[in-house]
């Protein structure tokens, strides 16, 4: 089962995959999916807050970040990781849950890095939004870094997400039933 929709102008076909026997999403990854990258990050730059950073939980905005940056010709973007590196000097930390993980995660952010966001204006980017837990969490680290939150974005709006109005995104996504339909 797939579902087709169109993102920042291309058409795609999501895989339906089973959260549980209730509840199905649409896979979407823009991993690997240049040509999809390249125009949600011109996308969401139409419509992005003026900021001094973007930073995004690793793994799937991380290409999304990159886009958005490079296409900005800013040098610097962040990656909240999901674990410790040895590289990391006084990490800052934040446990999170999402829809698409089966257990509680940590997400760190150097030292080095949460330095330089002091007192600056940091945009969050994500791939998916659903209950928002990993966009909280991001945003705990900023705040704790000192930085100043002045925008969430994401490419797609899972669910009740889309009602949501502290977020920016380009498309809703509905979940999906067993058989495939979208939930009402």
């Amino acid at each position: 089962m797939y579902y087709e929709m169109t993102i920042a102008g291309l058409k795609k076909k999501l895989p339906i995959c089973p959260i549980n026997d209730e509840l199905y999403i649409a896979g979407f990854v823009i991993l690997g999916d240049a040509p999809l990258t390249e125009a949600c990050a011109r996308e969401l730059l139409k419509r992005a807050p003026e900021h001094d950073y973007i930073i995004t939980a690793e793994a799937k905005g991380i290409p999304l970040a990159h886009e958005m940056a490079r296409q900005l010709g800013k040098r610097v973007h962040f990656v909240a990781r999901k674990g410790l590196k040895l590289y990391m000097k006084d990490p800052i930390k934040c446990s999170v849950r999402s829809i698409s993980t089966d257990r509680e995660q940590t997400l760190y952010l150097d030292g080095d890095d949460a330095a330089l966001m002091k007192g600056k204006r940091v945009l969050i980017v994500d791939d998916v939004v659903s209950t928002g837990e990993s966009l909280s969490a991001v945003e705990k680290l900023v705040l704790q870094a000192g930085g100043k939150v002045v925008g969430k974005m994401c490419i797609l709006a899972e669910g009740d997400a889309k009602d949501r109005d502290d977020v920016i995104y380009l498309e809703p996504l509905p979940l999906f039933n067993s058989d495939g339909t979208p939930k009402k």
